[in-house]
């Protein structure tokens, strides 16, 4: 790393974050591409296909971010990013000739190697910059991932206009070629401009490279990326077809709303490395996670208009129903006041209902002159609960989650080279593993369980339980270091973790 930072670290840290940003764009492609051609009847895929489509490019991304950081960390970051930005525009270009499910995800596994540009800048971004800076260095680089805001605000208007609105469908294979040449573009410019570093671990085997793998805080890392990192990503592109199916937006529309999601959340990113170098990045995770833990239970409510069984009316004492009125039912001289139905909930689907809302009734069980028991139903209860689950309720909830883990985005990778400083490439590579298999497993979960329960909001409790694991993790981890070592130890932990 560099003792102080210099013209040139910002250099690199701009063409740095810019190929991020284009490599993300790409990335996240199949969100919008995929989801404009089953709408349009392009092609017959069933909502787990879906999920795989998404997926795949997010694992291909995963599963060559630690190969990418070992190579970045041997060879400095110029030479593996202009030739992962180069390669990247192959396979996409070839997308554009796709006809078949099997040639899309081929396609989409061979461009999903852009995820990998994220292992290669951290490990590029941290060299030219001082260990009490790399924190906002590193969140500035990560503000990138708006690239995924990129695709979903731009990618739908340009599919509108390459279609003609949807009348010419074959126009839609230009979209991949525009972003072939992006990738394209990125490569030879990142090359012509950007300066190669290597870190001081660039001589070591790769046995000792990796040895740092073996450490637990490694793993834990990766379980916070994982929901940070991972869920962003996959929610990035799930967003698009929860939009359109649970609220029925239109495509643009829905992906303008999921870019409100995706661009907080990239931008805010260098805030939270900010946060991190101020308090600490276990202090900020605390924060991330217990906000997490929050939103996504008041999003696990789904949309709702159910009729239950609620309070009936039963006889005190046999006898006989000399009269039924509107409000009342008589058995012999006793009275009984019965609820009636009043429509309260008529028309509430268009109006704006922040909160659950419930109606309440009885029905006649009985007729005039029937001879009724001790204990016998006169009335049944009948209850009616309404729950719009608000767009604007929901599109506020999901900006603040997308804000919180670009945040803890920033706040995770602070940790890194906190303990690893020679390792970041490695360690950074392997934490970015988990966070990309975080991408890749969403989609696919997320379509079983929508398969499974019928639900939308089923991806929701997912993403709870996810969050509550991560938070209980942190909490148990602090436990152990504030019992094992003196007040003076664990002030020292605060400000180094």
């Amino acid at each position: 790393m560099e003792a102080v930072a210099t013209g040139r670290s910002h250099k690199n840290l701009f063409f740095n974050t810019l190929a991020f940003t284009i490599c993300f764009a790409a990335w996240m492609l199949n969100g919008v591409l995929v989801t404009f051609l089953i709408d349009n009847q392009v092609f017959d895929w069933s909502p787990v296909q879906f999920g795989w489509l998404m997926g795949i490019p997010v694992l291909t991304g995963a599963l060559f971010r630690l190969p990418a950081g070992i190579l970045t960390d041997k060879f400095g970051g110029k030479p593996v990013y202009a030739a992962l930005l180069v390669l990247s525009a192959v396979p996409m270009f070839l997308l554009s000739f796709v006809d078949s499910y099997i040639g899309f995800a081929l396609c989409s596994f061979g461009f999903g190697f852009t995820g990998v540009s994220f292992a290669i800048g951290i490990a590029f971004s941290s060299t030219w910059y001082p260990k009490k800076r790399q924190g906002t260095a590193l969140g500035i680089f990560g503000a990138g991932n708006a690239g995924a805001a990129v695709t979903t605000f731009l990618a739908p208007t340009l599919l509108n206009n390459l279609t003609d609105g949807g009348t010419n469908l074959e126009g839609w294979r230009t979209l991949p070629i525009i972003y072939a040449v992006a990738l394209l573009v990125m490569g030879i410019l990142f090359y012509l401009f950007t300066n190669n570093k290597k870190p001081a671990s660039s001589t070591r085997t790769l046995k000792m490279m990796l040895t740092p793998l073996k450490d637990v805080r490694v793993w834990r890392f990766g379980l916070y990326y994982f929901l940070v990192f991972g869920m962003f990503v996959a929610f990035a592109q799930w967003l698009v077809p929860y939009f359109v199916n649970v609220y029925m937006l239109p495509l643009v529309t829905a992906a303008v709303f999921a870019s409100l999601f995706s661009l907080p959340s990239g931008i805010i990113r260098a805030f939270g490395g900010w946060l991190s170098d101020l308090f600490s990045a276990r202090k900020v995770m605390y924060w991330v996670l217990g906000i997490s833990v929050a939103a996504s239970a008041m999003l696990i409510v789904p949309r709702m208009d159910i009729y239950s069984p609620g309070r009936g009316v039963m006889s005190k004492a046999v006898g006989i129903v000399t009269e039924i009125g509107d409000d009342f039912i008589k058995v012999d001289e006793r009275s009984y006041p019965i609820m009636t139905k009043k429509n309260k909930l008529q028309g509430k689907d268009n109006e704006n209902v922040f909160f659950p809302k419930k109606e309440s009734w009885q029905e006649l069980q009985v007729k005039v002159g029937e001879k009724v028991t001790k204990k016998q139903l006169l009335a049944k209860g009948v209850s009616q609960i309404y729950f719009q689950a608000n767009m604007w309720v929901f599109l506020v909830l999901i900006i603040l989650l997308g804000s919180i883990w670009g945040i803890g985005k920033a706040a995770v990778y602070k940790f890194i080279p906190d303990y690893f400083p020679e390792e970041v490439g490695v360690v950074g590579g392997m934490v970015g593993v988990l966070g990309g298999l975080g991408g890749f497993v969403g989609p696919v979960v997320f379509g079983y369980l929508l398969e499974y329960t019928g639900l939308w909001t089923s991806c929701w409790m997912f993403i709870f339980a996810i969050s509550l694991t991560s938070l209980l993790v942190l909490n148990r981890v602090s436990q152990k270091v504030a019992k094992k070592q003196a007040p003076e130890a664990m002030k020292q932990f605060d400000e180094k973790a």
